[in-house]
């Protein structure tokens, strides 16, 4: 009987078996073969620059402007930057010997105007290998966290431990802030979370070969390095830099002297001093002078205002409102918002001092009754109201986060 000469089964053990010159296949193992050529063809293809269509700057921001609502400047800077990133990266040797410097981002903005979501957005759309890693778990080599070259660790993971790719991707380093040094007094102590990392990623910044360990952790003596030359990756940083108004605020008001400068502070808008931002405010804050030299290029995100929220809730291709409409679509259920109802979740997110973020967390506590009880029950069509939000808002926790 005829069977199988990959899997050896029979005939009428298979659902179609395909007669070759000197052998049969099923259809299972042609399925199986047909997946490992696909996985194969991805991994050698995946970031391949040569075939690859450059886009253009206003191409990559008109693809952020999909998903993520204003933020304008910040994300034609960032358009910018990852345009000029694949020139480098494609760039054939010119007559003159003149080489391009990667310019570093640094992105300050308070906590939920999108300095993640920009970063998440960018990796959709990219072919090169992209990470996002968290600066807050990072401390100086010997000591309890992880070491710096971590971040490189996670670089290979996404590049599937291809070097070759790993050394033209794309690192988004997330909470930049907290690596802040702790005080400008001199301690017995060392400040091996705050200066002592900054002082470690110099090298990464600026652009060295670095030992990196495969599966992350701490180096240690028997364990195979993979060296890594980061000249070529692009390091995007971002931070909330809670409290650097503050020194915003101080240094224009320290230049305030005469009448005409007092003219000029007229035009000082008080609600957004973020926009003035400056390196020496970096440095005020607590960066050390030698990381913010390797992070030319710096861009604010603007406050979030009640319009841009709203916005936000309805507009993205993967918005909220969206989101929940979709759930409930799922289990045959048609749901709707009245406007009075996006209205007054915006107003508590502004009230709340959350942020994008906090719209998540007011539509969870409004929706989580109706996820809970309208799968169970026949209902086809719900309406959330002004006064349903208000009064399902009203009994939950994130009540208690109402600012005074």
């Amino acid at each position: 009987m005829d069977k199988c000469s990959f899997c050896g089964r029979e005939k009428n053990e298979v659902n179609l078996l395909i007669a070759g010159i000197d052998g049969h296949i099923c259809d299972r193992c042609a399925d199986q073969a047909h997946s490992i050529i696909l996985e194969e063809l991805k991994s050698n293809d995946s970031f391949d620059l040569d075939g690859i269509q450059l886009m253009k700057p206003k191409e990559i921001k008109e693809f952020l402007d999909q998903y993520v609502i204003g933020q304008d400047r910040a994300k034609k800077i960032l358009s910018v930057s990852v345009y000029n990133h694949y020139k480098r990266l494609t760039q054939h040797v010119s007559d003159d010997d003149t080489e391009i410097e990667k310019s570093n981002i640094i992105l300050v903005g308070e906590t939920g105007t999108g300095k993640t979501l920009l970063a998440r957005t960018i990796a959709r759309m990219l072919h090169v290998p992209f990470t996002i890693v968290d600066a807050t778990v990072l401390t100086e080599a010997g000591y309890v966290g992880e070491d710096i070259e971590s971040l490189l660790t996670r670089l290979l993971q996404a590049a599937d431990y291809n070097v070759e790719a790993a050394e033209r991707g794309i690192v988004f380093v997330d909470e930049i802030d907290k690596i802040a040094r702790k005080s400008d007094n001199p301690s017995i102590t060392r400040d091996v979370s705050g200066e002592g990392v900054q002082q470690g990623l110099l090298k990464l910044l600026e652009g060295s070969i670095v030992n990196v360990p495969p599966q992350g952790g701490r180096k240690h003596p028997e364990q195979k390095l993979i060296p890594v030359d980061t000249k070529n990756i692009l390091f995007i940083c971002g931070g909330a830099f809670d409290g650097i108004e503050r020194k915003i605020a101080n240094r224009l008001n320290t230049k305030v002297i005469g009448y005409s400068a007092a003219k000029e502070t007229d035009r000082i808008e008080r609600e957004n001093l973020l926009q003035y931002v400056s390196p020496q405010d970096l440095k005020s804050f607590g960066m050390i002078p030698e990381i913010i030299g390797r992070l030319p290029v710096l861009a604010y995100l603007d406050p979030l205002d009640k319009e841009t929220l709203r916005n936000i809730l309805t507009e993205p291709k993967n918005s909220i409102i969206k989101q929940y409409k979709k759930l409930f679509e799922i289990d045959g259920i048609k749901i709707e918002f009245e406007p009075d109802a996006l209205d007054y979740i915006v107003e508590k997110a502004i009230e709340f001092k959350l942020g994008a973020r906090g719209l998540r967390s007011i539509c969870e506590n409004i929706m989580n009754d109706a996820m809970f009880d309208m799968p169970s029950e026949e209902v086809e069509h719900f309406v959330i109201t002004k006064e349903y939000a208000a009064d399902k808002l009203d009994k939950s926790s994130l009540q208690r986060l109402k600012a005074s």
